[in-house]
């Protein structure tokens, strides 16, 4: 090999070198540019929002339902000896004069205002206000004849009446075979008293009509949403409305009596204990 061939390979290597340097540098900023054009990597989702609840709506609120009355006991018959000794022998406390009448059927065997099974030989009556179990003389005014009673129902729920009697107050009083008279009331004894506290109401009606009473009562539960309003049959397919004022308040249940007009039948002013 000459001097001049061996040259020449050399020359032929140290290109070769050259170009394989050249290509691995090509490859790697090759390399180089590709991962500088990988896209970012993803952003995280936002978190999810949280459902928001709205508050349910408030429960409609009723009027609490007032407690029930307790039974207030009477002797048996409705009057003791000891009741009549006692009559005879005290001043009365309180007198009103109106008319009274008697009534029966079909209250036989049910429970009066007071809880006591109603019966129509029981020297008793029904008044709209007196406290229950008050102690009352009854004396037709017209014959002189008198009866000693008790209350313990509720009534008479006629305009111009202040007392019904059972049939034996009635007879014995002498009101029985008239069925109206003028009587003087004098009462001798109350279990609580008269001119303060009680627990009342408004009775308003009697309607002849179902549907009449119980307009009327929503109109009154729109008007007084603190107070207990129910509607009930009466007898003589008849309709009644009874408000409580909250509290069984007094004052309250006189306003409502005073200023409210039924379509049909008055507004009674009525204590219930």
């Amino acid at each position: 090999m000459t001097r001049s061939d061996f040259q020449w390979r050399c020359l032929w290597r140290l290109a070769a070198l050259a170009g394989l340097a050249a290509a691995m540098l090509g490859v790697s900023g090759c390399g180089h540019r590709n991962q500088a054009q990988l896209p970012p990597p993803q952003a995280l989702p936002p978190p999810a929002e949280q459902p928001v609840y709205a508050p349910p709506p408030p429960a409609e609120t009723e009027a609490p339902v007032p407690p029930r009355i307790p039974e207030t006991p009477v002797p048996p018959g409705g009057v003791s000896a000891a009741d009549l000794q006692f009559v005879e022998s005290h001043q009365p406390l309180y007198t009103q004069v109106g008319y009274a009448t008697w009534y029966s059927a079909p209250y036989e065997g049910r429970r009066t205002a007071d809880g006591q099974v109603f019966s129509d030989a029981a020297m008793t009556a029904a008044h709209r206000t007196l406290p229950m179990g008050s102690l009352i003389e009854v004396t037709n005014l017209a014959t002189g004849q008198s009866g000693v009673m008790r209350i313990t129902d509720r009534g008479p729920f006629v305009e111009g009446r202040i007392l019904d009697m059972t049939m034996a107050s009635a007879r014995a009083t002498g009101v029985y075979r008239s069925g109206l008279a003028r009587v003087r009331i004098d009462v001798y004894e109350t279990p609580k008293p008269l001119a303060t506290g009680g627990r009342w109401c408004v009775q308003i009606g009697a309607f002849h009509s179902e549907g009449e009473a119980i307009r009327f009562k929503r109109e009154l539960q729109r008007a007084y949403p603190t107070a207990n309003v129910i509607e009930f049959p009466g007898e003589e397919r008849s309709y009644w409305v009874r408000i409580r004022p909250e509290g069984d308040n007094r004052q309250t249940a006189v306003y409502i009596a005073r200023h409210i007009h039924p379509a049909e039948g008055n507004a009674f002013l009525t204590r219930l204990d």
